[in-house]
């Protein structure tokens, strides 16, 4: 196949949210993001990508990239300048819908949860490779920008089979009246009137929580259900609980929600969340929260339902593609030079 066509998308904002005035979360400097851009760039043109589209932002990572690349140019890097900057979310799904129309194999994205909700609303049937720098990072995987950076460049320049190494995840549909919005890892329903400063970090106004997944050693909101029920990436189903205050409930769990903030919740009970399933949520005015961060607001009496779905976006097993690096041998050469194999005596 030819060299293919790659995206990174990076939000500047991932990881400034308000959970740092109440945790001790680590924080992701524009540099660092920058750096990571790079790396991925240099591996991407290792494994033979000829053209890779990146984001522009308000936040000073696509200027940092641009500088680097002055001192040490990368061929075919193009960014994403064509549309208005809006520092809003709209600039990542401008980004990667820019992306996917010049024919992205893959595309990288750096952020949290949210930033990879985002991107996974536009990237449609390509796949997502999602590097963590946000704050809550139960979706986004912990992994060395090189590296992502060369598995994402073996499905781009079509060296490796896509169908061998990503897999579809499910997904949560909320729809309201006049609103329809996904969540990659968990839905809330809250009692709070209004989004505010969005991000979630008291449970105690938490009255519903729905997840995709629940790991014993996540973080966010879905490791409330990971303490009691868990259930893999893996499984088609998801967790269902009711929520209220401690106290009143028959179970309270002691869950890690935010980097360094650890809650008590109560929970009157859980159960399995089926694919397909259509459950209409006790809003009664209050508000919903999608992957960790408040949403939709819902005026008194007004419905909603969410639903377990299992045509999530394609994510990129980085584990997977580089074990099928090695057994092809794509990032080895023959040199002339190897030592000679002993005889058997």
């Amino acid at each position: 196949m030819g060299p293919g066509v790659a995206g990174i998308v990076a939000n500047p904002a991932s990881g400034r949210d308000i959970r740092r005035l109440v945790a001790q979360a680590s924080v992701f400097p524009t540099a660092e993001k920058a750096n990571m851009v790079q790396r991925v760039l240099a591996s991407l043109a290792i494994a033979g990508v000829g053209r890779t589209l990146v984001s522009t932002d308000l936040g000073g990572i696509s200027a940092a990239v641009l500088r680097q690349l002055g001192r040490h140019p990368l061929p075919g890097v193009e960014f994403c300048d064509k549309e208005p900057l809006t520092g809003t979310a709209q600039d990542t799904t401008n980004a990667v819908r820019r992306m996917v129309e010049a024919g992205a194999g893959v595309i990288v994205c750096l952020g949290g949860d949210g930033t990879a909700r985002v991107a996974a609303k536009a990237c449609g049937e390509v796949p997502l490779l999602a590097l963590s720098t946000g704050t809550n990072n139960a979706f986004p995987q912990m992994r060395e920008a090189t590296v992502a950076g060369l598995a994402a460049g073996f499905i781009a320049s079509g060296q490796i089979d896509p169908d061998l190494v990503t897999h579809r995840v499910s997904k949560l549909e909320v729809v309201t009246k006049a609103r329809r919005e996904i969540a990659l890892v968990d839905v809330a329903v809250t009692l709070s009137k209004h989004v505010g400063a969005k991000a979630l970090w008291d449970p105690a106004s938490l009255t519903e929580l729905y997840c995709t997944f629940a790991e014993p050693d996540g973080i966010g909101l879905s490791s409330i259900a990971g303490q009691l029920c868990p259930s893999p990436r893996s499984s088609a189903d998801g967790v269902a609980l009711k929520l209220g205050p401690v106290g009143s409930t028959p179970h309270v769990v002691h869950a890690p929600i935010a980097p360094g903030l650890v809650k008590a919740v109560g929970v009157r009970g859980w159960g399995v969340l089926q694919q397909g399933m259509r459950v209409d949520l006790a809003v009664g005015g209050g508000v919903i929260a999608v992957d960790g961060e408040r949403e939709l607001e819902l005026k008194p009496g007004e419905s909603a339902y969410v639903e377990l779905r299992s045509d999530g976006p394609w994510c990129v097993d980085v584990r997977a593609v580089m074990a099928e690096a090695a057994r092809r041998g794509l990032l080895r050469t023959t040199s002339g030079n190897e030592p000679k194999k002993e005889r058997r005596r």
